[in-house]
């Protein structure tokens, strides 16, 4: 019993100190740290808190064993965890243990993290323990494990559009699977909150959508009438919901159709005269649709059918034409516009004188006569027919224009020019001669001229047997030439006419010439009638028109003209008609076709156009690679407004009213009639006037304009002086003019006895000094006491006319031709032969002004006052009879004046009025002013030379005239009282 006690106490002994030994055993630091090798973690944005997985916790085998049932156990330093340290550079964790004697730790970030700037950290990290003993010596540290941390994203930005704005172009008629792409970018660092999510259109009522990955397309076709360009606004959506900071504006312009064709062309065009040429294209290029072209061909077409003969020419005669053209003289004139000189045309309808163009209508019922003496029966070989024509369509019979055919009995057609079924036929019969052979005799031309219902130009140089026809300046041959035997001798006058052919039927046709009509009523003598327009119709005989002379006459004044490049004149080709009407273009290079169509021009050279539209065409023709897809373009038209040019006034000025002595009427150089005529032309134009400052703009803001008037130079056709009143007697009255100086200035003078007309076209000065030259003569004046005349000048064959100047003059009788002679400085004021037979006053005569100084006697100031008295209602009856004005009268010319004296027997009474005769034609109204103030003013009209000296000065110039006059109006000579 005693040996079984004695061993439990040895065990428990042994037990205590085993502990013990264990206890201090333990005291010693013999193990490092134990950690996983790998951590994972996450992290927001905004939080410091990382998630590690699996949780940060270091164990030390240091630690003492636990018998939680027997012993109560202490832990020593030696076995506790005291840190964790982290290693790498700008780390931005750090690890903090939270309890040394589990060892547990956690990593939590030092400051706020930015994904967008990092989103992921990737570091090592270890743990060590407390040490040995009490200063914690002998520290044992873990081994190095990886951490990886992820940090999470927060939505804090919105989505954000690449571009500003977007655009993109569309053809009509299209739907598109994608016009154009938006895109937007979020600035988010994960993919839920950095994804564009969806694109929203904003703008309501859009035929348009956009798709999640921003592509936008047409919801319908779309229509370029309707809508030209759209503007839509479209915002973004990012995953987690954000919109964008800013939405976004797209354009969309609707293109239409691609159709092939000219762009950049303006349809109205203005054109104002007096500019020079005017560009039609400045901007035109061609779309092509991006068809591969080979080549290009164009052509440009003027119509101007609507203007006188098809286009702006000068509106003169044609005579004085010719004579500009530089045609030979003998040129003769058919269809004059109607004169005094020239008046068989003036049954004839015209056209209103449009432009002032002369053109004559015949409707198949017109036709005249040209009297014998204008044109030759006989024409001398060669000889030229010209003539403007518009006819259309053509019929069976045939249509006369000119016609030389027997005045009686044979009905024979010596020459003729005809119209049949669109052919233009000349019939020109040889005279009679000693061979009877075949020769030609008919000429004929199939034209499609002749039917197309427009202006053409025709001329016939006929040197026989050759017969050449100009058309429009192009020559043409004749298709068919037909013969005939020489017509027999006659002796059998010939009549031509105009339209028609003239037929007698009192014969027979013995050169088988037959009527193509019936002829009935008064149109029995006419056959063959011509219907359409005539003009310009000329004979010249002797000689033929020349090719430069036809061209002159045919040629417009205005046309297309191109100025080309350097760089492209070799590219393209261009080809003008004779008129400048139409020019037609080739080349093969689309660049330098375009750079030539934009360098055509308009040009008017005419210093008066007329005004209005001229249509205009562009037709093309382009030739691809591929012809069966070559393209087509279509006819492009617009016009030309040629806007109202500025009307010149011609104006005619000078001394209207004079008085001669019967002497100068009766001698061999005749009285001038315009000694001092002006003619001036101006015109009108409106300015644009800046206000010199803003209050003068304010104060009138309707003054923009003004009017100004200048003076212009241009040319005149004809200047006509006409007699008013009775017509000239031919056996003791004339008008002259010197033939030399005409023919100096190529002016022509034909005169009648109802006036004279100076024609030509020449420059105003020139008319002015022939105009100075006409003389009015008359070797019988014992009956005439006035003449009457009336001027009127022109230009361009009436279009632009000047005012009436009227002249009358007045013929001074004397009863003492010696008197006359010596007396001839003063004109009396009326021409009146007035008997004072209860006067007696025998003894005096005429006293010079100067001698008025005597002082007179009592018996001469009464009888002074009496005269002066009967000379006062003298004058007023004379006031009466004639209601003329009275007005001072200086002759420049010749420098004299004429006076009247009444001799009764007893008393010599001298009138002698330094005032004007006033016209006896003017108006009545003045007349009745005037009287009226002759009967309110009679004490101013008694003023007698003694009176006047002393009275006011109250009028000016005109009331010291009129004193003046009255001063010297009538003197006496009382030297016998």
């Amino acid at each position: 019993m005693r040996i079984r006690g004695v061993k439990r106490f040895a065990s428990a002994v042994g037990l205590l100190l085993g502990l013990l030994c264990a206890v201090e055993a333990a005291k010693v630091n013999k193990h490092k740290p134990w950690i996983e090798t790998t951590y994972h973690g996450i992290v927001t944005e905004n939080d410091d808190k990382v998630l590690l997985d699996p949780p940060l916790i270091a164990l030390d085998k240091d630690a003492p064993l636990r018998y939680a049932e027997s012993f109560e156990v202490t832990f020593t330093k030696e076995g506790e965890i005291c840190g964790f340290r982290i290693h790498g550079q700008n780390v931005p964790f750090e690890a903090v243990v939270l309890d040394k004697s589990t060892g547990e730790g956690v990593i939590r970030a030092k400051d706020k993290l930015d994904c967008e700037l990092q989103k992921e950290h990737t570091f090592t990290i270890q743990a060590y323990d407390c040490g040995e003993g009490p200063d914690g010596s002998n520290m044992k540290k873990s081994h190095k494990a990886t951490v990886h941390i992820q940090v999470n994203d927060m939505n804090e930005y919105s989505p954000v559009f690449k571009e500003k704005s977007y655009k993109a172009t569309v053809i009509e008629g299209k739907k598109y699977d994608s016009i154009l792409k938006v895109e937007a970018v979020d600035a988010d660092c994960s993919f839920q909150f950095s994804q564009i999510c969806s694109y929203e259109i904003v703008t309501p009522d859009v035929p348009f959508t956009v798709d999640k990955d921003g592509n936008i397309k047409n919801t319908e076709k779309l229509n370029y009438s309707k809508e030209r360009m759209y503007k839509l606004t479209v915002t973004a959506y990012d995953c987690g919901k954000n919109r964008a900071s800013e939405d976004v504006l797209v354009k969309i312009n609707i293109k239409p159709t691609c159709k092939p064709s000219w762009q950049g062309f303006n349809k109205r065009i203005e054109y104002e005269p007096g500019t020079g040429s005017l560009a039609l294209f400045p901007s035109m290029h061609l779309e092509t649709c991006e068809e591969p072209i080979t080549s290009i061909q164009a052509s440009i077409m003027l119509e101007t059918n609507h203007i006188g003969k098809g286009c702006d020419r000068d509106t003169y005669s044609e005579k004085f034409l010719h004579k500009l053209c530089g045609a030979s003289a003998g040129t003769v004139e058919l269809l004059p516009a109607p004169s005094n000189s020239a008046n068989w045309t003036v049954g004839l309808p015209t056209d209103n004188g449009h432009d002032s163009d002369q053109v004559f209508e015949f409707n198949g019922t017109q036709a005249i006569k040209v009297p014998e003496g204008v044109v030759s029966t006989t024409l001398k070989e060669p000889f030229t027919i010209s003539v403007w024509m518009r006819h259309g369509p053509g019929g069976r019979e045939k249509e006369t224009i000119l016609c030389n055919s027997d005045k009686t009995e044979m009905n024979r057609h010596h020459y003729s020019l005809y119209v049949h079924n669109c052919r233009l036929v000349l019939l020109l019969r040889q005279e009679p001669t000693e061979s009877e052979n075949y020769k030609p005799a008919e000429f004929h031309w199939k034209l499609d001229q002749v039917c197309d219902k427009e202006w053409h130009h025709y001329v016939l140089n006929i040197e026989f047997p050759a017969v050449t026809l100009f058309v429009d300046g192009s020559n043409f041959e004749p298709f068919l030439v037909t013969e005939d035997y020489p017509l027999h001798a006659s002796k059998i006058e010939t009549q031509l006419t105009i339209g028609a052919c003239w037929q007698d039927l009192s014969g027979h046709d013995n050169d088988t010439e037959t009527l193509s009509e019936p002829l009935t009523g008064g149109s029995a003598r006419m056959t063959q009638y011509f219907r359409g327009n005539l003009a310009g119709l000329m004979i010249r005989s002797g000689k033929l028109e020349n090719k430069k002379v036809i061209d002159c006459l045919y040629t417009c004044k205005e046309g297309l003209d191109v100025q080309l490049p350097e760089e492209v004149a070799s590219a393209v080709k261009v080809d003008f008609n004779p008129n400048q009407s139409s020019l037609s273009l080739e080349g093969d290079d689309i660049e330098s076709f375009e750079k030539v169509m934009q360098h055509i021009s308009y040009l008017n050279s005419r210093q008066f156009p007329t005004p209005g539209i001229r249509h205009l065409r562009v037709s093309t023709t382009v030739k691809c690679f591929n012809e069966e897809t070559c393209i087509s373009v279509p006819d492009s038209e617009g016009y030309v407004m040629v806007l109202q040019p500025e009307e010149p006034r011609i104006s005619l000025s000078g001394i209207d009213h004079f008085a001669r002595g019967a002497a100068e009427f009766e001698s061999t150089e005749g009285v001038t009639l315009f000694p001092e005529l002006r003619i001036v032309s101006t015109i009108t134009r409106e300015v644009e006037v800046e206000a010199e400052t803003e209050a003068e703009a304010e104060d009138d803001p309707t003054v923009q304009e003004t009017v100004v008037s200048e003076e212009i130079m241009h040319n005149l056709d004809t200047c006509e002086v006409t007699v008013v009143g009775d017509e000239l007697n031919g056996d003791h009255e004339s008008l002259e003019v010197d033939l030399v100086q005409i023919q100096q200035r190529a002016l022509e003078m034909s005169s009648s006895n109802v006036g004279m007309v100076i024609t030509g076209v020449n420059t105003m000065a020139n008319y002015e000094q022939v105009l100075h030259l006409i003389r009015y003569r008359n070797w019988h004046t014992e009956a005439l006491f006035d003449r009457k005349f009336k001027l009127v000048c022109s230009e361009l064959n009436g279009r632009y006319i000047s005012n009436e100047f009227k002249v009358e003059v007045n013929v001074i009788h004397t009863a003492n031709p010696m008197d006359h002679a010596n007396n001839a400085m003063v004109q009396p004021q009326f021409i009146n032969q007035v008997q004072h037979a209860s006067v007696d006053l025998s003894g005096h005569n005429l006293a010079n002004t100067h001698q008025a100084s005597v002082v007179p006697s009592a018996a001469t100031v009464v009888i002074v006052v009496c005269v002066s008295f009967l000379v006062f209602m003298i004058i007023l009856g004379v006031f009466r009879i004639r209601a003329a004005h009275q007005r001072t009268m200086r002759d420049q010319e010749n420098g004299k004046e004429n006076e009247m004296d009444w001799d009764d027997s007893a008393l010599t009474i001298t009138v002698n009025p330094m005032e004007t005769y006033e016209d006896q034609h003017s108006s009545e109204e003045e007349g009745d002013e005037e009287e009226e103030e002759s009967e309110d003013g009679e004490e101013e009209d008694d003023i007698t030379s003694a009176e006047s000296d002393s009275s006011e000065d109250e009028g000016g110039e005109q009331e010291d005239q009129q004193g003046s006059s009255r001063q010297q109006q009538l003197e006496w000579d009382d030297s016998t009282y």
